[in-house]
């Protein structure tokens, strides 16, 4: 763990208990008198912590310094995903979280089964942890959008991933693109792109959704 997440990092006092004290006196073994990196997630700001006091359920935490520095991938990509099954979204997440996504829009394709429920509030304490982990000063933003045809509308220089001779790299210039869900795309949404917007992974395996997302990912970003 690179920092805690807390939203009122910035403060000049802040009591812990519950969770984060379990986490950091329990299992990472925390002492009084040391110094701990706290982050709110909004303002691109590391704070320094001193522990002031510790008993069984709470302590304190007192202001040391305060640094902007703002941990974030070198490039910018955008992911719209057609909405697969959450479960398989959310073992993505941190995967994709501390590659450097920046943003990731659920888009209900003509083949995602409208019974999904994307649980935001669940996935946005998932994505704090990764960020923890990784030190990224922010979470991969989430957002859905009705229709491809929509998300085009709003992301008009859009890839589309499908089966294409031309295929990703690290010089690949793209910042958004599209990923199909189980049973790909239907003729309908692949003519909405040009010809020149669709593009591979050199590769002979199909993957999966989950597995494609993770894999475009590390291809444009790291």
């Amino acid at each position: 763990m690179l920092y805690l997440y807390n939203p009122q990092a910035g403060s000049s006092f802040i009591t812990l208990d519950g969770e984060d004290h379990r986490y950091l006196f329990k299992v990472r073994r925390h002492k009084a008198d040391e110094r701990i990196y706290l982050r709110n997630l909004n303002d691109d700001t590391l704070y320094s912590y001193h522990i002031t006091s510790i008993d069984k359920h709470i302590a304190t935490l007192t202001l040391q310094e305060s640094q902007l520095l703002k941990i974030q991938a070198k490039k910018s990509l955008h992911i719209g995903l057609c909405v697969i099954d959450p479960k398989s979204i959310e073992k993505a997440l941190p995967t994709l979280n501390e590659l450097g996504v920046e943003q990731i829009t659920f888009i209900h394709c003509d083949r995602s089964q409208k019974s999904f429920k994307l649980d935001f509030t669940r996935w946005e304490k998932i994505l704090r942890t990764s960020s923890q982990q990784c030190g990224r000063s922010n979470i991969m933003k989430m957002q859905t959008t009705e229709s491809l045809k929509i998300f085009l509308t709003q992301n008009p220089q859009s890839y589309l991933l499908n089966f294409s001779p031309y295929t990703i790299s690290q010089e690949s210039q793209i910042n958004t693109i599209v990923i199909g869900c189980e049973g790909g795309f239907t003729s309908k949404e692949i003519a909405l792109f040009e010809t020149d917007k669709i593009i591979g992974l050199d590769t002979p395996l199909v993957l999966k959704s989950e597995s494609a997302i993770c894999a475009v990912g590390s291809k444009i970003l790291v």
